[in-house]
C-alpha cells in the first residue's frame, strides 16, 4: 500500500471531529493548579486564579463543542465554589488524621495520602459536574483515579468528614450517596447490580448513611440499597439489598481442614 494510501485510509476513519487529546493533557494542568492554590502556601491565589481562568477558558474551547450548551459563564460561577470546596476538604483531612493511628501530621494527610488526594479531586470536579460543563470533570477524576487507585465518579454524592484510608481499588458509582463521617477502606465498592443503558437515568449505586464504616474489599450494589446509619459492614461482605441502622454485617469464612487418608 502507498504511503500517501494509508494516510487518506488512517483519515478515512477518523471519525470523532471533537476528540483532541490535548484537553486531557490540559484538564490535568488545570488539576494541578487548582490544587496547588488550594493547598501549597507558596503559590500566591490572587495571581493562579488568573492563570486558572485562563487555563478554564482553553478547556472552553476544547471541551464545549456543542454550541446549545454555553461554557463561558462557568468560571464565574465555579470560582465562587472553591472557599466551600476548601473548607470540606479540610474537614476530610481533619477526619483522615482523626481516624488513622498511622497519620502523624495533618500536612501528611494533605501531601501523602491517596484517598484525601482522591477526593480532593472529587470535590473539585464535582461541582463543575453539577453544572453541566461536558467530559472535564470525568477527566479530573480520571486523573486521580490513575495516580492513586481511587475511582470516584464526579456524579456521587458525598458528604462532609469522609475518609478513605489507603484507598488502592475503591470503586464509587455515579449515583451513589454517601452522608457525613463515613469511613472506607480498600477495595470498596459501591456499585451497579448490573449494567445496562437504558438505566443512565436511574439510580444504580447505593446510599450510605452517617457515620458508616465500611471495611476492605466489601461491596455494597444497587440503586434501593441502603445502609442505615452508625453501621459496620466487615470485610469482603456483599451486600444487595438494605440493612439497618446499627447494623454489624460481616462476610464468615467457610473453612475445611483437608483429612489425609490412612497411610
Amino acid at each position: 500500500m502507498e504511503h500517501k494510501s494509508i494516510i487518506d485510509k488512517i483519515n478515512e476513519h477518523k471519525k470523532q471531529p471533537n476528540l483532541r487529546f490535548r484537553l486531557k493533557k490540559q484538564t490535568e494542568t488545570f488539576t494541578d493548579t487548582l490544587f496547588y492554590t488550594l493547598f501549597d502556601i507558596e503559590t500566591p491565589v490572587a495571581d493562579n486564579l488568573q492563570h486558572l481562568a485562563q487555563q478554564f477558558d482553553d478547556l472552553v474551547d476544547l471541551a464545549c463543542w456543542e454550541s446549545e450548551k454555553p461554557c463561558k459563564k462557568v468560571w464565574e460561577n465555579y470560582v465562587q465554589t472553591l472557599p466551600k470546596i476548601l473548607e470540606k476538604l479540610n474537614m476530610d483531612a481533619e477526619a483522615t488524621v482523626n481516624c488513622d493511628p498511622a497519620s502523624l501530621s495533618i500536612e501528611e494527610v494533605y501531601m501523602a495520602y491517596p484517598g484525601f488526594y482522591a477526593i480532593a479531586i472529587y470535590r473539585l470536579a464535582h461541582e463543575l459536574y453539577k453544572i453541566g460543563f461536558p467530559l472535564v470533570p470525568r477527566l479530573m477524576t480520571e486523573y486521580a483515579h490513575r495516580q492513586t487507585g481511587v475511582d470516584i465518579n464526579p456524579g456521587a454524592q458525598i458528604g462532609n468528614s469522609f475518609h478513605i484510608d489507603h484507598g488502592t481499588g475503591v470503586v464509587i458509582g455515579e449515583t451513589a450517596i454517601i452522608k457525613d463521617h463515613v469511613k472506607v477502606y480498600q477495595g470498596v465498592t459501591l456499585g451497579g447490580l448490573y449494567v445496562a443503558k437504558h438505566l443512565q437515568k436511574t439510580k444504580r449505586h447505593p446510599t450510605i448513611e452517617d457515620n458508616v464504616t465500611i471495611y476492605a474489599n466489601a461491596t455494597i450494589l444497587g440503586g434501593n440499597t441502603v445502609i442505615g446509619a452508625n453501621s459496620i459492614i466487615g470485610g469482603n461482605a456483599w451486600l444487595t439489598a438494605s440493612i439497618a441502622a446499627h447494623s454489624t454485617v460481616f462476610h464468615t469464612p467457610e473453612i475445611k481442614i483437608k483429612t489425609l487418608p490412612n497411610a
